[in-house]
């Protein structure tokens, strides 16, 4: 048998080939199986289910023995009842019901003769899905009439009373259960998908913002700079000095729009408290933490952005350490000093700053602030960051440049020399 690659998906960012099955047997884009793999999952997943097969091969102990009559059809009827059970997780999702009534009617047939084949009917039951909105009442519906062609042929048969109450019974209860939980898992791979969206549009709409401010902030200067040298050019044979000044010119705002970058760059990498809040939120609840914040006070932009980065990474921490179900975020502020106190209900015990709150301490100390650690051990992490409203300084490498630090003093109105020229 020829294996060989036939579709590729992307999970999330990375592509996954599948390879691991003969063409025949590839699974189809909105299979089960390709929705693990797009998790990052093992395509094998729902295989371990299978373990609960090992009742076909224990119900002869309890009548019958093992006969040769029983390892005849279970011999013909296993193999054909694990390819069903594998269908339903590789097929279509609008055609997978089909192998799981594949499996009902496989137990169905063998019902007379063959009592193991009764798994294979819980096993069918347990795989049905449904593709509309209102699952839950179409699933019931057919289980209840499964149910109902299972308690009449086994009743026909002969089958002993007890078991004919308890099969559909313990069929409804363990479809429902896993049904329920398949329901979770693709609202939450959904949710997932939705939160990646968004994170991809706003880097979208960041990428546009650059491009129009820098597009804004260059087209003219260059337009400008190109001007003043051609002027400069024509002028050199007639009037050096004039010339001479016109360069002089050019450099000045030349150095203007350097300057202007550099600023332009600063308010780039600058982060807004109620922006760095959405994104814990986000964060915080993928990693299951319910996260609570106040609305942000107006602060200056130099204490926003370090206050932005300490939640940043204080957000990150939670996620990756604190083992918590709930984050809460205040601020406050009292006369001319500004609080952000940031509190956990996880595992606690912070004994020793890494290098996240080495950093915390660094941009704090950098606002002329204090920062405050509450750890107890089993009993949550509780942080308090208090800054003063005019910090003594701002970040060195955050901070706008100077005009010293372009080179020069920038150029009043560029616009008004060319003009005059």
């Amino acid at each position: 048998m020829k294996w060989h690659d036939r579709r590729t998906y992307p999970p999330t960012e990375r592509s996954v080939t599948f390879k691991i099955f003969p063409a025949w047997l590839s699974p189809a884009p909105d299979s089960a199986v390709a929705a693990m793999l797009r998790q990052g999952k093992s395509p094998w997943t729902d295989g371990i289910h299978l373990l609960w097969s090992i009742w076909v091969f224990i119900t002869p102990i309890f009548g019958g023995g093992y006969t040769g009559k029983w390892f005849a059809f279970t011999l013909a009827s296993y193999p054909l009842f694990v390819l069903l059970y594998a269908m339903t997780l590789l097929a279509p999702r609008r055609t997978s019901y089909r192998y799981a009534l594949g499996m009902v009617a496989l137990s169905m047939a063998l019902l007379p003769y063959y009592p193991a084949g009764i798994s294979y009917f819980i096993f069918g039951c347990v795989m049905l899905r449904t593709n509309n909105n209102r699952w839950v009442l179409g699933y019931l519906g057919q289980l209840a009439v499964l149910s109902g062609l299972f308690v009449s042929l086994a009743w026909w048969v002969g089958y002993p009373w007890q078991m004919i109450v308890w099969i559909p019974a313990m069929t409804m209860i363990i479809g429902v259960i896993v049904n329920v939980e398949r329901a979770n898992q693709e609202k939450d791979a959904a949710l997932k998908l939705s939160h990646d969206e968004v994170r991809r549009l706003a880097a979208t709409a960041e990428r546009e913002r650059i491009g129009r401010d820098l597009h804004d902030l260059l087209g003219h200067t260059l337009s400008l700079i190109t001007l003043k040298l051609e002027l400069s050019r024509k002028l050199f044979d007639r009037d050096s000095e004039a010339s001479r000044r016109e360069v002089e010119e050019a450099e000045r705002i030349a150095r203007h729009a350097l300057a202007e970058v550099r600023s332009a760059v600063t308010g780039i990498r600058a982060t807004d408290l109620a922006a760095e809040l959405a994104s814990a939120r986000l964060l915080l609840e993928s990693s299951m933490v319910h996260l609570s914040y106040d609305p942000p006070p107006g602060l200056p932009a130099a204490i926003e952005r370090g206050l932005s980065l300490v939640l940043r990474e204080a957000a990150t921490n939670i996620a990756r350490h604190a083992q918590a179900t709930q984050a809460q975020v205040a601020f406050a502020c009292e006369g001319d000093t500004v609080e952000l106190r940031i509190a956990d209900n996880g595992d606690g015990g912070v004994v020793a700053d890494g290098n996240g709150l080495c950093g915390m301490r660094e941009r704090v100390a950098a606002l002329g602030g204090t920062i405050s650690i509450e750890s107890p051990k089993g009993r949550g992490t509780r942080l308090l960051v208090r800054v003063p409203v005019k910090p003594p300084r701002a970040f060195a490498d955050d901070a706008p440049p100077s005009a010293d630090d372009a080179g020069g003093e920038p150029a009043p109105n560029p616009g008004t020399r060319l003009n005059a020229a």
